[in-house]
């Protein structure tokens, strides 16, 4: 009766099934961009060092498209455009009447370059001469749409004069190879894979933007900046290029738990190593850039690893 008895108790213990972890979304972007690689390394870090969670990234149309996802809880965190995610925020925009107050910052991670390109021969040397041109301005719902309108319109050019085609990150670069466009917009961390991956076959060129269209970019979005293009990073972009740039913000929802974020927070700052392992941009995410560059206000979580590591939070990033 007792043999009975404790092989019946080791059956149960075999039985008993591990505790679940619970599972994290992470909305970031297409393959050929910066946010799916950032979202992946970050899903690791989590997995590796927050107890119980375990995290994936999820292939999205970027900006626009995440900042519902989160709002829907139909993703836990997700990386945007600060001016989107703004946007969001604040219901302006393209988020004019659907406001999405719920959004909260976590970090901001570095800064897009909204880069042009095109192919030597193409007979295109400037912002103006886009026009009558086939031109990708981005995924649907992509901050590169976003800006791409903004910079296009901000210097006296509209969709009618040029023939716009909505097309991802990898579809640009492919188009290009293939003559299908004659250029296309990336807003994104440079290098960008598409773009290397198209430079290695292609002659490319980058657009550059002069100062006055800079100036007028910035007073349509402040939260443009100016800044340069490094010379080399791209095959044949031998000198530096003048572009705009914008932040990018890792987001989460006011209702995500607080003890959560802050996890997530300390994780990833204590590891940041090998969140710039998997992509270089990662060398911009520091707690200064993040009080420096992010729209919104932080989530609480936040917050509370930002207060120990003895940073003074401005009161706008406060909810």
């Amino acid at each position: 009766m007792r043999i009975a008895t404790v092989i019946a108790a080791a059956l149960a213990i075999v039985a008993t099934p591990a505790l679940a972890q619970q599972q994290l979304s992470i909305a970031t972007g297409g393959t050929g961009g910066v946010y799916y690689p950032m979202g992946g390394g970050l899903a690791e870090i989590i997995n590796k060092n927050v107890e119980g969670y375990s995290a994936s990234a999820e292939v999205t149309g970027a900006s626009v498209e995440n900042m519902g996802l989160v709002a829907t809880g139909d993703a836990d965190l997700a990386i945007g455009l600060a001016d989107t995610v703004a946007q969001a925020q604040t219901g302006t925009g393209r988020f004019d009447g659907q406001q999405l107050e719920m959004i909260r910052g976590v970090a901001s991670l570095y800064a897009n370059m909204v880069q042009i390109v095109t192919l030597e021969g193409s007979g295109i040397n400037s912002l103006a001469d886009l026009k009558g041109k086939r031109v990708s301005i981005g995924a649907p719902g992509s901050g590169t749409e976003v800006n791409a309108a903004q910079i296009l319109e901000a210097n006296g050019i509209t969709y009618d004069d040029i023939e716009e085609q909505r097309l991802n990150f990898n579809e640009t670069a492919d188009a290009l190879a293939n003559g299908d466009i004659d250029a296309g917009f990336w807003s994104v961390g440079a290098p960008t894979s598409s773009i290397l991956n198209l430079a290695t076959s292609q002659k490319i060129k980058m657009i550059p933007l002069s100062e006055d269209e800079i100036a007028a970019a910035r007073k349509a979005n402040p939260i443009f900046a100016s800044t340069k293009l490094p010379g080399g990073i791209y095959n044949g972009v031998d000198s530096e290029v003048a572009v705009v740039g914008v932040p990018n913000v890792l987001v989460a929802s006011s209702a995500m738990d607080e003890e959560l974020v802050y996890k997530i927070t300390k994780a990833m700052f204590e590891h940041i190593a090998d969140l710039r392992a998997v992509h270089p941009a990662a060398n911009q995410t520091t707690v200064e850039f993040t009080l420096n560059a992010t729209p919104i206000p932080l989530h609480p979580g936040a917050i509370r690893y930002y207060e120990e590591t003895g940073a003074n939070i401005p009161d706008n990033l406060r909810p």
